[in-house]
Parts: C-alpha cells; sequence; structure tokens
C-alpha cells in the first residue's frame, strides 16, 4: 500500500469514527449539563469542598469561582513541584526539586490546560508529581474550559436572567460524568495495546546494536488517556506521543487523535441541542470540519510532495516522523494537535517542510477554533460566529442577531476584546524575544548549537513557543531551548493571560445575552443554520487571522518555504 494511499485511509476511518460517536456522545454531555439530579459521589465532592451546587451566578460569581480554583491548583502544583525531592517514588530514583522559575511556568502551563513543557519528562518529574499534580490537573483544566462553554451557551439560550449555572457543578459534572468514565474505557484500550502502566522505577533495557538503556516506568496509559481526550498535550516522555510507551503503534496513534477530537466535534452537537436548536449545532460542526479537513489536506500535500531531489527520493519528508506512523498518520496528528489546545506531538514540528511548520502554526493561530480544545473551542467559535453576524449585519444594514439576541455595542466589544488578546500577547512577547539581546541565544540549529537568532526558521522557533503558549497549545518547534529564565517566565505569563483574559470575556458576554430578551425571527433575519453562513464564517476565521499574522509568518515560515 502506498504511503499516500494509507495516509488517505486513516483519515476516512477517523472520520468515520468521529460521526458515529457525535450524536450519542453530544445528547449524553447535554444531559449531563442539564440534569437537575446529582450523583452521590457528587454530592461528597460538593460537601467536602462546602459548595452549594443548586446555587445560581451570575458572570461575575462564576469568573471567580474559576478564578479562585484555578489560583489554587497553581499554587498547589507550584508547590508539589518544589518539594518534589521528599515526595515518594522520587528522591530514591533521582528525582529533586524542580527550581522555581520552571516550577512556575509547569504550574502555569497544565493549569490553563496548555501543557507546555520546558523539561525532559522522564528526567525532571517523579511519580507522585506525575499523577497527584500533572494528571489531576488534565482533568480539571479540561472541565474549566468546558465549564465556560456551557456557560456561554446558556447565556444564547437563557433571557431575561444574568444567571449562568453554578460553576462548581458544571465542573464537578464534567470531571465525574465526562472526562473520568471516558479516560478510563481510553486507558484501557491503550494498556491492552501496548502502552504501559505501572510505577516501576529506572531499569535497564537492551539495544539492539548492544548495550543498555535506563528507562523510566510509570502510570503511562492513564495519563495519555487524559492527555489526550482533554486536549492537554504533556506527555510522561520527552518524546511525547512518539515514544513507544505512550503510543506503541499505528492504531493507538489513530486511536488518541481519535480522543483529542472527540469531544471537541461532539460539544456542537451539546451546543444545538442545550439552545433547542441542533441545526444550529451542524453549522458550527461544519464549519470546524471544513477548517481541519482543509488544513489537514495540505499539511499531508506538503509533506508527501514538498519539492527537492532529496525527499522525492524518499517519497515524502521523512525527518522528523516516526516510522511506525508513517508521513500520513503524523501529519493528521500534527493537524488535529495545532487545530486544538493538545500540544501533543507524535513527530518533530521542527523538522517538517517550511510550510508544513507554517500549517501547524496558522492552525493555533486561528484561535484553536477547529474544533480547538474541549470547550474552548466551543465558546471560541461562537464568539467568531458573533463576528461574522456583525460583518454580515453591516453588509446589510442590518441588526446583526445570532440565536435569537441582538449583538449590539457591548456584544461586539466584548468579543473585539476576545480576539485581540492572544495576537497582542504573541506578537508583542515574541518581538521583546528578538529585540532583547539574551533571548535570541537561545535558537538552536539542526547540529544544537546556538545560532543567535539568525535566520527564517529561528524566527518561526521563537513565534511558535509564543503562539503556542497564549493559545494554550504546548507543542513545540523543540529547537528551542526553552528552559531559561527568560522563557520559563514569558511563556508562563502568556499561557495564564492567554487562557484566563479570554475567558472574562467570554462569561461577560454570557452574562449580557442571558439578560436579553429574545428577538423574534423575521423574513429579514439572517439563517445561521445554512451552508452560507458556515462559508461566512470560515472566510472571517481565515480574513481576520491572515491580517493579523500574515507579516510574522512571511518572516518565518514562508520565508523558509520559499527559500
Amino acid at each position: 500500500m502506498s504511503p499516500v494511499l494509507s495516509g488517505v485511509l486513516q483519515l476516512t476511518a477517523l472520520v468515520a469514527a468521529l460521526a458515529l460517536v457525535h450524536r450519542p456522545l453530544g445528547d449524553y454531555m447535554a444531559r449531563a449539563y442539564s440534569s437537575e439530579k446529582h450523583l452521590r459521589v457528587e454530592k461528597w465532592i460538593y460537601r467536602s469542598i462546602g459548595a452549594n451546587p443548586d446555587a445560581e451566578m451570575r458572570w461575575p460569581a462564576y469568573l471567580r469561582g474559576i478564578l479562585a480554583f484555578s489560583a489554587a491548583s497553581l499554587l498547589f502544583l507550584y508547590l508539589i513541584q518544589r518539594i518534589q525531592g521528599v515526595l515518594p517514588h522520587s528522591l530514591s530514583l533521582g528525582f529533586t526539586a524542580i527550581s522555581p522559575d520552571q516550577a512556575f511556568n509547569t504550574a502555569a502551563s497544565f493549569v490553563s490546560n496548555t501543557n507546555w513543557q520546558s523539561y525532559s519528562g522522564e528526567q525532571a518529574m517523579g511519580h507522585a508529581v506525575q499523577t497527584l499534580g500533572l494528571a489531576v490537573q488534565n482533568f480539571v483544566s479540561a472541565a474549566v474550559g468546558m465549564a465556560v462553554a456551557v456557560a456561554l451557551v446558556r447565556g444564547f439560550a437563557r433571557s431575561r436572567t444574568g444567571e449562568l449555572g453554578n460553576f462548581w457543578s458544571d465542573l464537578v459534572r464534567g470531571t465525574v460524568r465526562i472526562l473520568l468514565p471516558v479516560s478510563v474505557i481510553a486507558a484501557v484500550v491503550l494498556v491492552a495495546c501496548g502502552a504501559i502502566q505501572n510505577f516501576a522505577g529506572i531499569h535497564d533495557i537492551g539495544q539492539l546494536a548492544g548495550g543498555t538503556q535506563q528507562v523510566n516506568g510509570g502510570a503511562v496509559a492513564s495519563q495519555e488517556a487524559i492527555k489526550e481526550l482533554g486536549t492537554n498535550g504533556g506527555g510522561y516522555f520527552n518524546a511525547n506521543s512518539a515514544h513507544p510507551f505512550e503510543n506503541p503503534n499505528a492504531f493507538t496513534n489513530l486511536f488518541e487523535i481519535f480522543l483529542i477530537l472527540v469531544i471537541p466535534f461532539s460539544l456542537t452537537r451539546t451546543f444545538g441541542k442545550l439552545v433547542g436548536n441542533v441545526k444550529q449545532g451542524y453549522a458550527i460542526l461544519a464549519t470546524m470540519g471544513l477548517i481541519w479537513l482543509g488544513f489537514t489536506a495540505l499539511m499531508m500535500w506538503t509533506e508527501f510532495h514538498h519539492g527537492g531531489a532529496a525527499l522525492q527520493a524518499a517519497g515524502g519528508a521523512l525527518e522528523g516522523k516516526e516510522q511506525r506512523f508513517g508521513i500520513g498518520g503524523t501529519s493528521i496528528f500534527a493537524t488535529s494537535t495545532t487545530l486544538t489546545s493538545t500540544g501533543a506531538v507524535d513527530g518533530f514540528h521542527s523538522s517538517f517542510t517550511g510550510f508544513g511548520g507554517g500549517i501547524a502554526l496558522l492552525g493555533m493561530m486561528l484561535g484553536e477554533i477547529a474544533p480547538g480544545g474541549v470547550g474552548s473551542g466551543l465558546y471560541g467559535m461562537l464568539v467568531m460566529a458573533i463576528i461574522a453576524v456583525f460583518i454580515a449585519g453591516l453588509m446589510v444594514g442590518r441588526t446583526p442577531e445570532y440565536l435569537g439576541k441582538k449583538i449590539g455595542t457591548r456584544e461586539i466589544k466584548l468579543a473585539a476584546c476576545y480576539i485581540l488578546i492572544t495576537p497582542t500577547l504573541v506578537l508583542g512577547f515574541t518581538a521583546l524575544s528578538m529585540a532583547l539581546a539574551t533571548p535570541p541565544h537561545s535558537m538552536l540549529n539542526v547540529a544544537g548549537n546556538s545560532v543567535d537568532g539568525s535566520g527564517a526558521h529561528g524566527f518561526s522557533e521563537v513565534l511558535y513557543a509564543f503562539t503556542s503558549g497564549a493559545n494554550n497549545n504546548g507543542s513545540a518547534f523543540a529547537g528551542l531551548n526553552a528552559n531559561t529564565q527568560w522563557y520559563n517566565t514569558t511563556i508562563g505569563l502568556a499561557m495564564l493571560l492567554g487562557r484566563f483574559l479570554p475567558m472574562v470575556f467570554v462569561l461577560a458576554l454570557a452574562g449580557s445575552l442571558a439578560e436579553q430578551t429574545p428577538v423574534p425571527e423575521t423574513a429579514g433575519t439572517l439563517r445561521t443554520e445554512k451552508p452560507l453562513f458556515a462559508g461566512l464564517l470560515v472566510g472571517a476565521i481565515l480574513i481576520i487571522t491572515g491580517l493579523t499574522y500574515f507579516p510574522a509568518l512571511a518572516l518565518g515560515p514562508m520565508a523558509e518555504g520559499l527559500s
């Protein structure tokens, strides 16, 4: 079978699997968030944290709950890293305390659902930090994103009230009813297919060429499951999902891509059910799916057919690709992980072709909305839908409306602030890193030597790092030595600001929409469930992103690809 045909068949199988579970999973999540009953384990959790799950919250109270919970999580994860040397399964295995700047970066990374890693997992983090700290944050940070998305959907669904539900109830239900049970099933599948799950220490294994290599054990399968399902991305090992202990074969590779995409795509069905119009959910799904398929096709074409005698003789750009997965599987994984907020990698993005790296960068620059992270993809796409409706209203001279709610001055200001935050962080921190004297020395060439910031690829490494951080993705070109005080601090700040500042505007927007009185549909109302609106939405997303980031892309991946 040709590599191209293999890639197409993998893509077809993936789409079929996602279509199969879209309706049942989407309906189940809608019931989970709208049910009036609490499970026994949920009641115990509410009592233990002193929360009243039935108390409705307006958007400021909902936001305070998110910020308080995330701040406590940040502090706990920072402290557990700083005292790692005295934790079980740590000092005896050679794991010591993490430095302050790297502990801050890692805590900010996992609390913000970014999972950027400026460390080598098997060399830095012991079993206690991995399981009690990082794995727990994989669950709850994903649940926070889903809670914000549900709050925004309630803003569209409700009227004449500013109440958006209860954050603590949404957090617990997202974790207990959705993420935990699916992760258990996924972990069992991964173990059955060869992923490891233990608390073994360092042991020697033989190599084909002779000699031995020291390898850690760990509760890898369980963390791998929620790492992908929660669109987190942080790997137990430095090689991430290219490591055979995390991702043993071509089937598990496709299964992990499925886990990355299944909740973000299915949440569009949940959105349709909660607003009482599933066709609206299908329009959002079509927009997400069109962008994802287009980017995947472009990535596969670029990596299979890029010019150059060496690449043509090899049958494609094989450098940086794991041979167990092939160019097709690696391309699908790379596109899926950068169009969501996952950050997991099964190949070396820095070794992709110039245009391939640019496609990965552009996927993050879209705001990771196709389909995006769990929760964050849906609320990001809904904000873009509001922008598209506003543009359409200007074109025809009508007051813009979306789902029966008027998009007035307040709503469009909040949406505009949302879409401006991330580019400001990305371009601002990138400019500072290129302008100051020390940060460019972290750029490395292929041989691993400092290149002092020269060349388009070096610029792409820095641009990719801050794009990944501010968009809460977490993947990296990995040619950048990011474990410095500058990058640990600035990328940490970019991750926190890029996660929580947009949530402020999303929740304020939700509260504003919930207070409105629904506007009756008329003959002049824009039909937002039709293909025309989906096309308008795709165009608005690409144009806004292109105008924002084109100069930076021209200096980096485009210059490299044309050279």
